[in-house]
C-alpha cells in the first residue's frame, strides 16, 4: 500500500501532528543519537503489524521500546540492580537493556516476539525525548530502513527506502553516534547481546564484571542479531588493503580510498560516518565495496560486527 509520506519539522506543530500520527496507530520515523528509528504504538498490535510489514521484517526479530526516562521504563520491566546501575550511567544514551517484561505492561507481544523479555532504551537525541513525552506512551522503534539493508542516519537516507510506506518522517538531522545501541541482556548474568554505541569495555568498568558474550549458536533474543544485517546492495569486502577490479574502498586511516571513515584513526569518528558513507558507496552502483581493516577495540567492536553483517552472501 503507497501512502504519502510527510516530512515533519521538529517545531510544534511536528511534535502534534506526529503524536496525532501515533495515536491514531500510524508509523513515524524519529530521529535517535543512534540511527533513525521507525516509532509505532508499543501497546497497538496494528501499529507494530505496520513496522515490520514497511520493513519487510520478519516477526521472529524483536523490537526496542523507546521511553523518555528510566522511571517510566520501570512500568515496563522488572528492573534490577544491575540495571539500575546500568540506567544510572548511561541513559538518557545509545544503551538498550532486556529486562523481563511485567504482566501488567500492556506491550503487543509482536514486539518482543512471543520473548519473555523486552528490550527497552531511553533515548537522548532532544527530538526523540520531546516527541515520547508529547505522545506519553511506549514507542516501538527498530531502524527505519527495509529490513537487512543499511541503517538511516539522515532523513534523506529514511526516505530513499520507506517513503511511502510510513506516515512521516520528523527531521532531527543528522544522528550524533551513527551506531545502533549496545544491548546488554540481564538475566542470569549481564550478557553482550550487540554490541553498538556505547564501548563494551565502559560497561565492563560500571558493572565491576564482564559480559558474557552471545554466541550466533543461540537463539535471537534482541534486535541487530541476524547473521545478514545492515547490508548494502553491492557485495562488502573485509581487512582490504587495496581495491579489485570493480570495487569502491571505504578506507580506515591513513589510505588511498574512495571514501574515509576516519583519515585520522578516530573510531568514534568512523562510528558516526559508517553508515553515511556506505550509503554514499551503494548509490555509486559499483560491483563490490572494500573495506580498511578497523581495530577490534572499543567502538571498533561495534563497527566490526555491522560490517560482518553487511558481508555475509546473501541470496
Amino acid at each position: 500500500m503507497h501512502i504519502e509520506t510527510e516530512l515533519l519539522k521538529a517545531d510544534f506543530q511536528g511534535y502534534v501532528r506526529a503524536t496525532e500520527i501515533l495515536r491514531s496507530g500510524g508509523l513515524v520515523s524519529l530521529p535517535t543519537e543512534t540511527v533513525y528509528g521507525l516509532g509505532g504504538d508499543a501497546r497497538n498490535d496494528h501499529a507494530v503489524a505496520q513496522i515490520f510489514e514497511a520493513k519487510g521484517r520478519p516477526q521472529f526479530n524483536p523490537l526496542i521500546v523507546h521511553v523518555p526516562s528510566a522511571e517510566v521504563a520501570k512500568n515496563y520491566v522488572q528492573w534490577s540492580h544491575e540495571a539500575e546501575v546500568l540506567a544510572s550511567a548511561f541513559w538518557p544514551g545509545a544503551m538498550t537493556l532486556v529486562l523481563p517484561i511485567l504482566p501488567e505492561a500492556g506491550i503487543s507481544p509482536l514486539v518482543s516476539a512471543g520473548l519473555p523479555t523486552l528490550a527497552i532504551r531511553v533515548p537522548a537525541h532532544p527530538v526523540a525525548q520531546a516527541l515520547l513525552e508529547e505522545f506519553d506512551g511506549p514507542v516501538a522503534a527498530p531502524s527505519a530502513n527495509p529490513s537487512g539493508r543499511i541503517s538511516p542516519t539522515t532523513v534523506e537516507h529514511v526516505v530513499t527506502g520507506l517513503n511511502g510506506r510510513i506516515a512521516a518522517v520528523l527531521d532531527g538531522g543528522a544522528c550524533e553516534v551513527g551506531l545502533e545501541s549496545t544491548i546488554i541482556g540481564l538475566g542470569d548474568e549481564p550478557t553482550l547481546l550487540r554490541p553498538g554505541g556505547v564501548p563494551v569495555e565502559v560497561i565492563e568498568a560500571a558493572l565491576q564484571c564482564t559480559l558474557r558474550l552471545h554466541s550466533e549458536g543461540e537463539p535471537l533474543t534482541a534486535p541487530g542479531q541476524m547473521t545478514s544485517h545492515y547490508a548494502p546492495g553491492a557485495a562488502v569486502r573485509l581487512n582490504a588493503t587495496e581495491r579489485m577490479l570493480g570495487e569502491l574502498l571505504l578506507g580506515f586511516g591513513d589510505v588511498d580510498c574512495d571514501l574515509n571513515l576516519s583519515a585520522a584513526g578516530d573510531l568514534t569518528e568512523a562510528a558516526v560516518n559508517l553508515f553515511h558513507h556506505l550509503h554514499a558507496l551503494d548509490a555509486k552502483r559499483a560491483s563490490g565495496i572494500a573495506v580498511s581493516p578497523i581495530p577490534e577495540t572499543g567502538l571498533g567492536l561495534a563497527i566490526n560486527d555491522r560490517l560482518r553483517r553487511a558481508a555475509v552472501p546473501r541470496d
